[in-house]
Parts: structure tokens; sequence; C-alpha cells
């Protein structure tokens, strides 16, 4: 499947703007992801990509729509990664590539919610502040603060190197996700 493919796929179920931000930083973060571990780069950010594809469309069926239209398309890997993505719905991690999207999406999305709620966005968003704002659970309450910790552990990554390797990745492409510094009108 090439990008396009599945960037067609994500278009064809969700219209969200918010969803399809948070289709593509965690694109980013598991392609970087990827390219830091010589893992399959393509197979690796069409899993973020596609990750909560039909979540908008389909949220009681949520993955599987998206799961069983990747493996009628034959990909079964990222379809099973897809279907692992949350460990509370009990499937197994059988590949780095599930652990990496389980570690990858919600601390993704939390931390471009904490961009979010800055002047600066991105642009000098520092680990600690990420970390503190974990610690509050009134902040971004729909983050499973849980599911963040075990997506690490199985990851096998430290969450402050993660976070920060996350926040980097991010920059990167700061202004097409729109997470830019405000301007704002002096005089």
């Amino acid at each position: 499947m090439t990008r396009q493919e599945a960037k067609d796929i994500l278009h064809s179920m969700t219209t969200s703007e918010s969803l399809l931000r948070h289709a593509r930083t965690v694109e980013l973060v598991m392609e970087a992801y990827a390219a830091k571990l010589n893992e399959d780069t393509v197979k690796w950010s069409i899993a973020g990509l596609l990750h909560d594809a039909d979540y908008q469309a389909y949220p009681d069926l949520h993955p599987n729509v998206i799961f069983n239209l990747l493996q009628e398309k034959g990909e079964g890997e990222i379809a099973h990664a897809i279907s692992a993505h949350y460990t509370k719905w009990g499937k197994s991690y059988d590949t780095l590539l599930d652990k990496a999207l389980i570690a990858c999406d919600e601390i993704t999305g939390f931390i471009v919610a904490c961009a979010q709620v800055r002047p600066q966005r991105l642009e000098g968003l520092e680990t600690k502040s990420v970390m503190k704002k974990l610690g509050q659970k009134s902040f971004a309450a729909s983050v499973d603060r849980e599911e963040v910790s075990k997506g690490a552990e199985l990851f096998g990554v430290d969450m402050r190197e993660h976070i920060s390797f996350i926040i980097e990745v991010l920059q990167k492409h700061q202004e097409e996700l729109q997470l830019s510094p405000q301007v704002t009108n002096q005089g």
C-alpha cells in the first residue's frame, strides 16, 4: 500500500480536522521511529496514519472497519498493529510495530494538547512541562495516562526520552501541523 492509498482511505472516513491532524502527527512520529530503528518507514507511517481512520465514521466498530479493510488489501501486519493499539482491547503485541503504535498514539495526542494551550505552541515546549501536565488529571482528561505508561514500557523507551523525541519530530513539522507560535498584533 502506498501513502497516497492510505491517505485516500483516511479521508474517505474522516473529515474532522482534529482527527486528521492526530493521524498526521502519529504518522510522522511512527515514521521517525522507524527510521531511527531501521524499520520499514512506509509501513510504520501508514500504521500511524490509519490507526484511527474509522473512528469518526464508525465509532462503535473502531478499529474493526479499518482492520478488515487492511486485511482485505493484504496488509495484515499493519492491520494487526491497528487492532492492538489500545492495551485494554486485549490483543497481543507481537511486533515492534505493534508496540510502537501503542507507545506513540496517546502521548502524541497529549503533546499536541500541551502545545495548543501555549502561545508559542511547539516552539520551546520542554519535556518537563509535558511530564508536569501528565500529572494534572484535569488537563486533557480524555488521555489515558495508564495507556501512556504501558505504551512506553512495552516499546522499551524511557518516558522522558520518548516525549523529547516526539516533541523534536513534531517541531520539524510545526507549520504544516498549524502548531507554530501564534502571531500577535503589536500596537
